[in-house]
């Protein structure tokens, strides 16, 4: 526990454990989100970060809010009320912040499983114990959070001690992925029946890969609407506007605003809406680059 954990926990650690029961998946969404630290440890560290930024932003609202109007209570009253709602925004935006790493995690985890499952498909046709297999495949695949999954599973067995099926269990609950769940529970039930791992792995991983096809062609779609987009609505329309001041200036003699228009147009504004579209893109992409 760092210095600021312990501090946080010092002053408010009862706090945390009285309001704890209105958020009740944090204790799960922080294992699934791998963040080493109790219910009781992260909400007293959100309750000290929300007050420390509400005693930072208060006087500098105020004195903002008192230039623009030149009053300083009227400018008190107004930056107390809207510190008070942006540190409600902050301190539950900090609560939710796990389910942020989640969803990044499981979609790194959906990204890589279809690839992972055939090599996995392929590890088990040696018919390798179950074990034996999780301890290859950790040591030598490169499929990062899977086999970060896979390792943490062997782990279990090697070091804590547990049978497989409660390595595949204790995964299934900490797991960011719905498919990577899913078959985690198939492996599980095939474990505990005898079944062909092998045949499982191998059908699951055709289904997966027709998904990971048709995400990608979905995918295919959507960049070719925003290049389009992009092309025809930002660019031509920033060439456009440039030719038609350019035009104006010259009829009207109005030279200086113009430039100023056109610096804003290049320097501010396509920077800005490139920095909009390649979020949207990567934020859409598949393969989350």
């Amino acid at each position: 526990m760092g210095f600021y954990t312990k501090n946080a926990m010092r002053l408010f650690g009862q706090t945390a454990d009285a309001t704890s029961p209105y958020f009740i998946d944090l204790k799960s969404n922080l294992k699934r989100a791998r963040i080493k630290m109790s219910v009781q440890e992260y909400m007293s560290v959100a309750i000290l970060t929300s007050l420390l930024v509400f005693i930072m932003e208060l006087p500098l609202l105020s004195f903002i809010i008192a230039i623009l109007i030149q009053s300083w209570m009227f400018a008190f009253i107004s930056s107390f009320t809207l510190s008070t709602f942006l540190i409600i925004i902050f301190f539950l935006a900090f609560i939710n912040y796990p389910r942020v790493i989640i969803k990044e995690r499981g979609k790194r985890l959906e990204n890589t499983l279809p690839f992972a499952s055939i090599y996995l498909s392929t590890l088990f046709g040696s018919r390798l114990p179950l074990q034996k297999v999780f301890n290859i495949f950790s040591k030598h695949s490169k499929y990062g959070e899977i086999t970060e999954e896979i390792n943490a599973i062997t782990n279990d067995i090697e070091v804590f001690g547990l049978d497989a099926n409660t390595s595949l269990e204790r995964a299934v609950e900490r797991s960011a992925s719905k498919n990577f769940k899913e078959l985690l529970w198939g492996m599980l039930s095939i474990n505990r029946s005898g079944g062909d791992m092998a045949t499982y792995l191998k059908e699951k991983s055709k289904g997966l890969m027709e998904e990971y096809r048709r995400k990608m062609y979905e995918f295919s779609h959507q960049l070719t609407i925003y290049i389009e987009v992009y092309l025809t609505a930002v660019i031509m329309g920033a060439i456009f506007f440039s030719i038609l001041t350019s035009i104006m200036s010259g009829l009207t003699g109005i030279g200086e605003d113009t430039i100023f228009l056109q610096f804003v147009l290049i320097f501010l504004f396509l920077p800005a809406i490139s920095a909009v579209f390649i979020i949207l893109i990567r934020s859409a992409a598949p393969s989350g680059e």
